[in-house]
């Protein structure tokens, strides 16, 4: 691996890392000396990259989580397959996201495909769930905020319609402990313990009505329970 190589996936193995990694342990995964990941620590700290260290027996080099790398070099069909992903969430709780991502690509993508590609993206049409009539929008970056913090969620939900006669539906707060988020079929359904039932619940978002997070942080649960309430279906992880 060159130099350059070896830097740049240091910086993004960093990036990536729960814990700080010592300059041993980086040794080994590269495969060279620690003297060696040290010059390029210290060549990285002075082109800018965020690199410290952190002293003690767990300690080791860390990176500002804030820090950005330089653009890869995508190919024409790998930007494409980017931005029409990235797309594709512009209806789901990391729109905000997705659309300054979106943005980051197209800005740096090589003028020699550009056209191409957005040309390509153009002829791509999604059909979106259309929110149901009497709801009111909920902030969707909201949700993916309120499991990555662990909070407990309250939020008014409307009841499905049985009675196709029935004019009226009826809506139950509920305090819910999310777990995460299912895209299934043509819309995105928050995921949790729903502390009504005290069990496993998905909630359409777009039956919540008012969504509010909480400041309670709830107990560990245990993952394999959210997992068992998915085993009725063949679902795939994102990551």
């Amino acid at each position: 691996m060159k130099r350059a190589e070896r830097q740049y996936a240091l910086v993004d193995l960093l990036r990536g890392a729960r814990t700080p990694w010592s300059a041993a342990r980086l040794a080994h995964h590269f495969e060279v000396s620690a003297r060696t990941i040290e010059r390029d620590v210290a060549s990285l700290q002075l082109s800018g990259v965020p690199i410290y260290a952190d002293h003690g027996a767990s300690g080791g080099y860390s990176i500002l989580r804030e820090y950005s790398l330089p653009p890869l070099n995508l190919s024409a069909s790998e930007s494409l397959a980017v931005l029409a992903g990235l797309g594709l969430l512009e209806s789901s709780p990391y729109h905000s996201a997705a659309l300054r991502a979106a943005a980051k690509i197209a800005a740096v993508m090589p003028d020699e495909h550009r056209d191409a590609v957005m040309q390509s993206l153009r002829m791509i049409r999604v059909i979106d769930a259309v929110a149901e009539t009497g709801t009111s929008a909920v902030p969707l970056a909201l949700l993916s905020d309120a499991i990555a913090a662990r909070r407990v969620v309250r939020l008014t939900y409307l009841s499905e319609e049985t009675d196709v006669d029935s004019a009226t539906r009826t809506s139950t707060v509920r305090d819910v402990e999310t777990m995460g988020l299912l895209r299934a079929g043509d819309a995105w359904v928050l995921a949790g313990l729903c502390r009504l039932p005290n069990a496993m619940r998905g909630f359409r978002i777009e039956r919540i009505t008012a969504f509010e997070i909480l400041d309670e942080v709830p107990p560990p649960r245990d993952s394999t329970v959210w997992d068992d309430d998915l085993s009725r279906w063949q679902t795939r992880r994102l990551g």
